[in-house]
């Protein structure tokens, strides 16, 4: 028996997330399909971030043991010609047999996009957010620096979590535009249920002037979801990957 890491983009358009569901097709559903038909025995994936519906992944992890003896750096070649275009594996190799991907130290980072302008691009309609106001990035970045190290989160998080702490470390949070696009970098320790896109969601109520960028503190020590901005779309946001430190 072996331990398998995988590193897996997907386009989460046509899929309920990452996390295996009855009524519902998963990215875990499709990958643990897969390899079983693969490897010819029945495979479990352990994934590091259960992204929701229409979330994207450029470097979301996930592990399996099997007792194949196709070596693990090969396993990524023979399951992308099984799967659907929309998910491939970027890298799979054999990793340590205690190595579990959520219970690690790592930081993810993600990044919402949301395009600018006076009218929607279709060609970018399944990967940003589109918001017709005009958005002041300077005072998003004034924002963030209330969001940066460790707090409670309580207010960014969602109704359906089930955590038994609401406190977390963001390390880092980046803005810039690029012609219409803004980009939100977000990178950190670990993340509640919908806390990126709240906090994405906060951002442009800070852009387009409905909050001063001060009341970002406020919003943080209430510790009241009511007190945040709306939970923005979830095809504007990707998991761009994560590090895992020793």
């Amino acid at each position: 028996m072996k331990r398998v890491g995988l590193v897996v983009a997907y386009d989460g358009t046509n899929y309920c997330g990452w996390q295996v569901q009855p009524n519902g097709v998963t990215v875990q559903g499709i990958l643990n399909e897969k390899l079983s038909e693969l490897l010819g025995e029945e495979i479990e994936t352990i994934g590091a971030s259960r992204t929701d519906a229409g979330v994207h992944a450029l470097g979301n992890v996930a592990v399996f043991d099997t007792n194949t003896r196709i070596p693990g750096d090969k396993i990524s070649y023979a399951l992308n010609q099984r799967l659907p275009e929309d998910i491939r594996i970027q890298l799979s190799e054999e990793v340590e047999a205690e190595f579990h991907p959520r219970y690690c130290d790592s930081e993810k980072t993600y990044e919402y996009r949301i395009l600018n302008r006076r009218f929607p691009v279709p060609t970018e309609r399944l990967y940003s957010y589109f918001y017709h106001y005009p958005l002041n990035v300077e005072k998003m970045r004034e924002a963030t620096s209330y969001l940066i190290g460790r707090h409670d989160f309580k207010s960014f998080c969602g109704a359906k979590a089930q955590v038994k702490s609401t406190i977390r470390t963001i390390t880092a949070i980046e803005i810039w535009k690029d012609g219409d696009m803004i980009t939100i970098r977000i990178s950190g320790e670990g993340f509640l249920y919908n806390m990126v896109r709240i906090i994405a969601g906060t951002l442009i109520e800070v852009g387009n002037g409905q909050y001063p960028p001060e009341q970002v503190k406020e919003i943080l020590e209430a510790c009241d979801r009511e007190a945040a901005g709306p939970t923005a779309p979830a095809h504007g946001l990707t998991l761009m990957g994560i590090a895992f430190f020793d």
